[in-house]
């Protein structure tokens, strides 16, 4: 039998529940570490309390089952301003502390025994009703936040990963904003943050050829990762120790990933939202991410486009699906009444 075949993926309800709880787990997490985004707050500290969250609220769940591996899928970064990601110090090495006006992008992954929920957010220190943020940070920020609105739309069974990268440059253009070159969603797949399917954002001529048109099917799940800058959207890898690694394939040998501290141009900024989503029958269910509230958020910039505007307020939902699945429970309680 192949890996295919033995591949365990949420058409089995106990593995939706995985993905639920581990989605859970996330978002309570991330709201503390957002929480904890102040003035005068250190980077390090917050990402270390993260982890520590994270391990705990994972160690509480499948308790009897002794064997099961869970805890953190990816450890709780947070970059700032032109820091595109993977910022995470350790506490031997030097630390951001926070100002007013920052933009904190947190980024964070949990599993149940392999089966991965990822979420990202974006905060800008201070922020408030009385007191919005303007200028770039807020065109980059709503760049970002609507292009994964509009990415959660369109990664459904029948679409494509290209209909993913050619909307989320489009939506980027209005703000006058540029996805960062090259930055890659994954499939997640039980034990592999990294799966076989990808979606590629602003990629280069070499990229678009080497990442295959790949179409989404029902069962599968994606951690989709939306990151814009206000720059070129060039990343450039900053001399920095290496905090963040991954597993190879098959041991458990920590193997380097290009997982350094990336910059964009200094005084540019990069916005980031994460989610995990679920295709289920009944509709994209999207497991992971914070509500954002849009009027904290002032642009001169505003989409029009009649066809984008439709991409992003579409509903996620299979209405066809969700009639046959109460006309099942239905006919389903009839039958057990009749039998009564």
């Amino acid at each position: 039998m192949s890996d295919h075949e033995d591949e365990k993926t949420i058409a089995e309800d106990l593995v939706v529940t995985k993905y639920k709880m581990a989605g859970e787990i996330v978002n309570r997490v991330l709201k503390h570490v957002v929480s904890k985004c102040v003035v005068s707050a250190s980077v390090r500290d917050i990402c270390a309390e993260g982890d520590a969250l994270l391990e705990e609220e994972t160690c509480k769940v499948f308790k009897k089952e002794k064997e099961m591996k869970k805890g953190i899928a990816f450890p709780v970064c947070a970059s700032v301003n032109n820091c595109i990601n993977h910022y995470s110090p350790l506490a031997s090495e030097g630390d951001t502390i926070l100002a007013e006006g920052d933009l904190v992008k947190i980024d964070i992954g949990a599993h149940i025994d392999g089966f991965i929920a990822v979420a990202g957010h974006t905060v800008v220190v201070g922020a408030s009703k009385e007191n919005r943020v303007k200028g770039r940070r807020a065109d980059v920020v709503l760049a970002a936040y609507n292009a994964s609105e509009a990415a959660l739309r369109l990664v459904r069974p029948g679409n494509c990963n290209f209909a993913v990268t050619d909307t989320v440059t489009k939506i980027a253009e209005v703000y006058k904003c540029k996805p960062v070159e090259g930055m890659l969603s994954f499939q997640l797949q039980q034990g592999r943050i990294d799966g076989e399917k990808t979606i590629v954002q602003n990629p280069t001529e070499a990229q678009r050829k080497e990442v295959e048109k790949q179409d989404f099917e029902t069962h599968e799940v994606y951690g989709i990762d939306v990151i814009i800058s206000t720059g070129d959207g060039q990343g450039r890898e900053q001399e920095a120790r290496v905090t963040v690694f991954r597993k190879t394939d098959e041991t458990y040998n920590l193997k380097l990933k290009a997982s350094r501290e990336f910059y964009s141009k200094s005084g540019e900024f990069v916005a980031q939202f994460k989610f995990t989503v679920l295709l289920m029958p009944s509709g994209q269910h999207k497991i992971t991410g914070l509500p954002f509230d849009t009027d904290l958020f002032e642009s001169e910039y505003k989409i029009e486009d009649p066809e984008l505007k439709q991409v992003i307020t579409a509903s996620i939902s299979n209405k066809n699906a969700k009639k046959k699945k109460k006309k099942a429970e239905k006919e389903a309680a009839t039958v057990v009444k009749s039998e009564d």
